[in-house]
Formats: C-alpha cells, sequence, structure tokens
C-alpha cells in the first residue's frame, strides 16, 4: 500500500508499510475516517513526519493519543492549531519554557515552529476518534511508533529524547543511552505539574546545551 509520508522516512519505514499489521491498521484507520469523525485530518496524520524529515531530527518528544476535540489535532503531539485554545498540557510547557529560558508564553499553540527546526513532535496513536480518547489505541499504532522510535535510535546519534510521564518513560527501553540523552519527568498535565512533578525540570535549556556540546545548532523554543 503507498502512505503519503515525507520522503526521508518513507524510505526508512517502507518495510514496515508491508507488514500485515499495519495493511490491518490502515483498513481500520480508512474505515474510522469513512464512518465517524476522526482527527487530526487525514492529510495531517504524518505530519510530524512531514516538518521533520529524518536528516533532521534532532529532539523527539513523545505523546500519547491525539487532542479529539473539534480543530485541535494537527499531527504534532501536544500542538494545536492557530487560534485554537492551549489545552491545559500545553499551557504548563510554555510556562516552563518561561520560566526556564525567560521566553514570553506565545499567543498561539501551534508547535509547527519547533517541528520545523527538528523537534520530532510524535504521538504513539496517530489517530482517534472524536471525543473518545484513546479509542485508536492497540490497534496498531503503536507497533508503528515503537519502530519509528527504535529507528532513530538505531541510525542516528545525539538526539535528545523528552520522556513526560509514565507512558512515555516506558519508551526508554527502546532508545540507546549510550548514542542520545534521555531526558524523563511527570507529564506537564495538571494532575502531575500540580503535585510538583513537572515544573522546575529545565529539560528545555538542558536540550540546547546537550544540542551546543554536540555541535548542533539550538531550538528556539
Amino acid at each position: 500500500m503507498q502512505v503519503k509520508i515525507e520522503e526521508s522516512w518513507n524510505a526508512k519505514l517502507k518495510d514496515e508499510f508491508e507488514k500485515a499489521y499495519f495493511k490491518e491498521l490502515a483498513a481500520f484507520v480508512k474505515s474510522e475516517y469513512q464512518s465517524h469523525t476522526c482527527y487530526p485530518p487525514g492529510t495531517t496524520i504524518f505530519a510530524a513526519f512531514d516538518h521533520a524529515p529524518f536528516e533532521k531530527v534532532k529532539v523527539v518528544i513523545l505523546g500519547q493519543d491525539p487532542y479529539h476535540g473539534p480543530g485541535q489535532a494537527n499531527g504534532l503531539c501536544f500542538s494545536v492549531n492557530d487560534g485554537i485554545l492551549k489545552p491545559p498540557s500545553l499551557q504548563n510547557i510554555f510556562r516552563e519554557i518561561q520560566q526556564d529560558l525567560g521566553i514570553p508564553i506565545p499567543e498561539s499553540g501551534n508547535l509547527e515552529r519547533w517541528a520545523d527546526q527538528g523537534v520530532f513532535l510524535l504521538n504513539a496513536t496517530l489517530t482517534v476518534r472524536a471525543h473518545q480518547a484513546g479509542s485508536h489505541q492497540n490497534k496498531g499504532w503503536e507497533l508503528f511508533t515503537d519502530s519509528v522510535i527504535e529507528t532513530i535510535s538505531d541510525e542516528k546519534e545525539g538526539v535528545v529524547f523528552l520522556l513526560w510521564g509514565g507512558f512515555a518513560k516506558k519508551k526508554a527501553k527502546l532508545i540507546d543511552d549510550n548514542k542520545h540523552l534521555i531526558l524523563t519527568c511527570g507529564h506537564p498535565s495538571p494532575l502531575s505539574a500540580n503535585r510538583g512533578f513537572w515544573f522546575g525540570n529545565k529539560h528545555f535549556s538542558k536540550v540546547n546545551a546537550y544540542l551546543k556540546e554536540k555541535g548542533k545548532q539550538e531550538i528556539n523554543w
């Protein structure tokens, strides 16, 4: 089957697209989009890949599920479209950046500008049915995105992986920490952040310090 995904990623993942589980997943997703309202829009399911070609990936941020409200999800984890109210987790991400680096909180919650700098904003599950969180989990997306994480770990060096919350931290086993930097902390959701597991992590300055040490362009957060 033909998957519309950025060229460099297609070259890396083409064998994955031919596996039986992915063909079943593709049939499921196609059926869901035909019979229900699903997010993100079909053309942006692979937006994280399209904005950050394989060779440009410097930082990986892992989310779990796309937002399931109207107009929110745009294919990048934690990101929302311009003009959409920032969800609480994203507000807390911006607040930590403000505390860490002194950068004012932006008006828009659209993180395409990060993705275009090589921040790979990957959800473990790339689609969801409207108003039904987790509705497309355990259908094959996690197998696919685990393979993506392993491919980055195996074929690149000096990437920073930001694993926020219990779900993301479990992905550390897929990453070679001899070649890459793994930073972990609590999830930016209010439940975790308000209990002291998010604020003060200084992940954003740590990312830039590591990239600078490796001779790479720092991220303009």
